[in-house]
């Protein structure tokens, strides 16, 4: 039997460059934890910032630390006090971090069971993007059959996410996204817009013949919020979920301070706007602060996704998959922004 594992690391903040893949000896879990033989992990843009330090999660932690929000995986031993897990069991968990593991060590309350029958690698794709689109649409934005939603890089892994759940809450979907994924879109049941030739928000009047839209979805951030709440109808609900128009990555080399303030600046914007007395609401949205209050509400939403996938009326899409040694690779792909789906590593 082996004694050591391979995990990739940030050795340092910065480019693709310091991710290091290294061999350290295998964990015992503690009390009312399990340790998992991971399957598979998703690779996110969030992943991207916080190998940069930008991502809020690591602004107080310094390198060296494993990245990857999400993993699936096996039981191969148990904590004192754990119940209800047995070893070989599936289960999926939202890590936050850990993830670019041969094995992990979670607590057991975190985890969610897993059939053995269901695609590991659809199921790596629900414990991230697809919570995080399903809490948006019915958490935050509460939408209900009919209405009209805009979603911003729809092509991407968490905008596909949003309009695959968007049609099965029979919404009408607009996504914005380069001509390239136009096609993908419209086969989805999603209007593509093209956002670097089109004013969007013109678009989106023209499409919804003045009205507006309920809702829109907005990753992009900073003051690329204030014309998504210009798309919004009266009483519609912007969701803001990033910062990727306001973070750079050269901003890594500066330091932590123009990060801090692009965040700053997004809550004072959501402040600001939701003062305007039009029935239009800015909400600020975050999975790991949202699982940190309400942990039975993201057991529910992943539950009730898995249900979709068994179902067959979830189909997530996989870019790609690499195993764990091109994480490099992966992120280079991802920070291209041509990704359709999501990006995997795999452990074998």
């Amino acid at each position: 039997m082996r004694d050591h594992y391979q995990r990739v690391i940030v050795s340092a903040f910065g480019g693709v460059e310091v991710l290091k893949t290294e061999y350290v000896p295998i964990p015992t879990p503690k009390a009312g934890e399990v340790r998992l033989q991971v399957i598979a992990t998703g690779v996110s843009f969030a992943d991207l910032l916080m190998r940069e330090g930008l991502h809020p999660e690591v602004w107080f932690e310094r390198p060296p630390f494993t990245l990857g929000w999400e993993v699936i995986g096996v039981i191969d031993a148990i904590g004192i006090g754990v119940q209800g897990f047995a070893v070989g069991q599936r289960v999926a968990a939202l890590t936050v971090k850990g993830g670019y593991s041969e094995m992990i060590c979670l607590p057991a309350a975190r985890l969610i069971p897993v059939d053995d029958d269901l695609d590991p690698l659809a199921v790596i794709c629900l414990i991230y993007n697809y919570v995080v689109a399903y809490q948006m649409l019915h958490r935050a934005a509460k939408v209900k059959a009919g209405d009209t939603i805009l979603i911003h890089s729809a092509a991407g892994g968490v905008g596909s996410a949003l309009v695959e759940l968007g049609r099965l809450a029979d919404l009408t979907l607009y996504g914005t996204a380069s001509v390239s994924k136009h096609a993908d879109l419209t086969a989805a049941g999603c209007t593509p817009i093209d956002y670097k030739s089109v004013d969007f928000v013109q678009q989106i009047r023209d499409l919804t013949h003045g009205a507006g839209v309920c809702a829109v979805f907005d990753g992009i951030g900073g003051t690329h919020l204030q014309r998504s709440y210009q798309a919004l109808g009266r009483g519609g609900r912007l969701i803001a979920y990033g910062l990727s128009a306001t973070i750079a990555p050269s901003q890594a080399r500066r330091g932590r301070t123009p990060v801090i303030l692009s965040a700053l600046g997004q809550w004072l914007r959501a402040f600001a706007l939701n003062l305007i007395p039009d029935g239009r609401s800015l909400q600020l949205y975050s999975i790991q602060t949202l699982q940190r209050q309400r942990p039975d509400w993201y057991r529910e939403d992943v539950q009730a996704l898995l249900r979709h996938l068994r179902n067959g009326r979830l189909r997530p899409k996989v870019m790609l998959t690499l195993p764990l040694t091109e994480a490099a690779e992966a992120h280079r792909l991802l920070a291209t922004g041509q990704s359709i789906g999501k990006l995997i590593l795999t452990m074998r």
